[in-house]
């Protein structure tokens, strides 16, 4: 860039001016039956990606779109959730993947989208709600090391974050199970019917297709079935509750994809050389000019705005302005 023309620019680059960034993502519904995979490669290739929700304004929007279009039923959004089952103290030798469920229950069913933590009844698990309080079984001594581990009933009820500090702070951990002698050792020292924390538990890692970050959720408080499955995915359930719950992704649905609005806006600018030999027109002098905008634009965290010069019907971008044409009286 000509250096005659720092001056005039950083002068200019006091004055405060902003671009505006803020529209709403365009929904679109697809009324294609096809699995979540093949619904999220369709809307990658025609538009942005599946459809991503990120406050009530953008759930209203999605849910007017669909609805005008007819339909009244589950769509697929861009939602997902993997499942990762760990235990409490980390074991991962012979055994650790040992489940047993209550199916006859639809365990684990992630009700509400809320169920992180496993309980044992009668000898068989659920998944349930951290926060619960539940009386639980701790262990003595490292999961995988024992034939016939050391379980103990604590008939102290806990939630399951307050059960693992005890655990850890009385004996090793909670309660982890690898077959079934040891299940049945876990359900000998429970009641009948009483139901008791263990050491399993996952995160709730929910994601987005588009990698946005999941800070806004509206989960419909019903059974979501996860059985063995290690990903559900999500969908907009427009018939009854207008609310998300997860099906497998080999399910097929309609589905609705987004697509991010490009904004143009055209700004009209006018510089005053201090040094009348410098050339406006000239590619390095724009390039230059353009390129202190883009930097400002991307100190204020307009990262993705694009600047470029509207060339007129004579190719120039810029013209001198004329003086306005004065009359004089003749004496």
């Amino acid at each position: 860039m000509d250096k005659r023309m720092e001056t005039p620019l950083d002068d200019a680059s006091e004055q405060s001016w902003s671009l505006s960034t803020c529209l709403l993502d365009q929904y679109y519904y697809v009324p294609d039956l096809k699995n979540w995979t093949e619904a999220q490669s369709y809307c990658r290739q025609r538009y942005t990606d599946l459809a991503t929700i990120g406050n009530t304004k953008e759930k209203n929007q999605l849910i007017n779109k669909v609805l005008t279009d007819g339909y009244k039923s589950q769509v697929w959004i861009g939602l997902y959730n993997q499942i990762n089952w760990t235990w409490s103290d980390g074991y991962t030798g012979s055994g650790a993947d040992f489940r047993n469920w209550e199916t006859s229950q639809n365990e684990p069913d992630l009700y509400s989208a809320d169920q992180f933590c496993v309980s044992a009844k009668n000898a068989k698990w659920w998944d349930n709600h951290c926060n619960v309080k539940l009386v639980f079984i701790c262990q003595r001594g490292t999961a995988g090391t024992q034939l016939d581990p050391d379980f103990v009933l604590v008939n102290a009820t806990m939630n399951w974050t307050s059960a693992q500090s005890y655990c850890r702070q009385n004996f090793t951990d909670l309660a982890t199970v690898t077959n079934n002698q040891q299940n049945n050792k876990i359900h000998k020292l429970l009641p009948s019917g009483e139901m008791a924390w263990i050491g399993l538990f996952r995160d709730h890692n929910f994601y987005w297709s588009d990698q946005s970050i999941f800070s806004f959720s509206d989960f419909d408080s019903v059974e979501n079935r996860i059985y063995s499955l290690n990903v559900v995915c999500g969908v907009a359930d427009l018939q009854g509750s207008k609310k998300w719950k997860f099906l497998s992704c080999d399910t097929r649905k309609p589905f609705v994809c987004y697509a991010r609005p490009i904004k143009r806006q055209v700004m009209k600018l006018k510089v005053k050389l201090e040094d009348s030999s410098v050339d406006l027109n000239d590619p390095a002098v724009k390039a230059g000019i353009l390129k202190k905008f883009q930097d400002r634009l991307k100190e204020n965290g307009l990262s993705a705005v694009t600047l470029k010069w509207r060339e007129q019907p004579d190719g120039k971008v810029f013209h001198k302005e004329k003086e306005a044409d004065v009359t004089h009286d003749k004496c």
